[in-house]
């Protein structure tokens, strides 16, 4: 049955690690791997989130599985491109006019690669583009009322970007964006173990190190993880156990530039607003703050109370459903 009238309002949070779909009045309605399977001799997609991610290093020559979002911004266009048309068609139906779409991105990114995003959406079927920075949504999606003349701060940690910022009235009044998020984390267990246990481990193997046992604040009680991977040294499969004091060894470093990082973006704040951040606290967003002990780190080396935002990983997501209530708003002011 053909649907009629307009499309959709649809807010898509592109990250580098995981894509999420939000549909005016709808919900989150999709939550895939930003990782898409391309056969290279026709360039046709076979397959787009789970199903794709489950093939990284393990196809064929024909067949690449890539990640086309690579530190917060778009490394291969046209992929990323049929990645958004997948998501799309899959939560819009083919039917419907062409939805209206507001893609979140990292603070900070220039021009060009602003115009790539609105680009690859408009490409893949959108009829408008809006673009809304992560920090910003993120302080939507965890329920900070930001259109108040007050500082709220905002440490959102991704796949791979970690978005700081201090809001007021509606805006980003200090940011910061650097390249050290989940993927810098797991690329330091991957060293890690290469270099400590001559073992070489997979991207995916690293993630499930990170999210099980991984750490970086000392845990009370070491826990440990079995793990499969290369030795370098005969070429066979190894199986070795690795404990949790030995992920804070690998992790103390990303996690410490992140801190600096934070502590960069305090000193350059009004002191007004540090006053209020100060009384408010920091709150931290973004799946890679699930780091076991990340928020204690920060507590810690700031000295000021460190919040986690509640559905942390899909706080992004519904800020951008929040701010799609505002699209005609937007669109007026055009």
């Amino acid at each position: 049955m053909f649907k009629f009238g307009f499309g959709q309002d649809v807010g898509i949070d592109l990250g580098t690690a995981t894509v999420i779909v939000y549909v005016k009045g709808k919900g989150i309605v999709l939550r895939e791997p930003s990782v898409v399977a391309v056969d290279s001799n026709s360039g046709d997609v076979l397959a787009v989130g789970g199903e794709a991610r489950r093939m990284l290093g393990r196809t064929p020559g024909n067949i690449i599985a890539t990640r086309p979002l690579r530190e917060g911004v778009i490394s291969d266009y046209t992929v990323t491109e049929k990645m958004i048309k997948y998501c799309i068609n899959k939560v819009c139906g083919k039917f419907v006019f062409s939805p209206r779409i507001m893609i979140c991105i990292p603070s900070q990114v220039k021009k060009k690669k602003k115009k790539a995003v609105i680009d690859a959406a408009m490409q893949a079927g959108a009829r408008k583009v809006f673009l809304i920075e992560e920090p910003i949504a993120a302080a939507i999606g965890a329920g900070i009322d930001i259109a108040k003349p007050c500082g709220n701060m905002v440490v959102d940690i991704g796949g791979g970007t970690t978005d700081i910022a201090v809001i007021s009235l509606g805006g980003s009044v200090v940011n910061s964006s650097l390249k050290v998020a989940g993927d810098k984390f797991d690329e330091a267990i991957v060293k890690y173990i290469k270099k400590k246990h001559n073992i070489a481990i997979g991207e995916r193997t690293a993630e499930d190190l990170k999210v099980n046992i991984g750490c970086v604040y000392p845990k009370i009680q070491d826990v440990e993880m079995d793990i499969r991977g290369r030795d370098l040294l005969t070429g066979l499969p190894k199986t070795i156990t690795i404990h949790s004091s030995e992920m804070l060894e690998a992790l103390i470093e990303p996690a410490m530039m992140i801190v600096d990082a934070v502590h960069g973006v305090l000193e350059r704040t009004p002191p007004e607003l540090a006053a209020d951040i100060s009384d408010k606290g920091i709150y931290m967003t973004g799946g890679g703050c699930l780091i076991d002990g990340l928020d204690r780190l920060l507590q810690e080396k700031t000295g000021i109370n460190v919040m986690i935002a509640q559905d942390t990983v899909s706080c992004v997501a519904l800020g951008t459903g929040k701010a799609l209530e505002n699209l005609d708003v937007l669109e007026g002011k055009r």
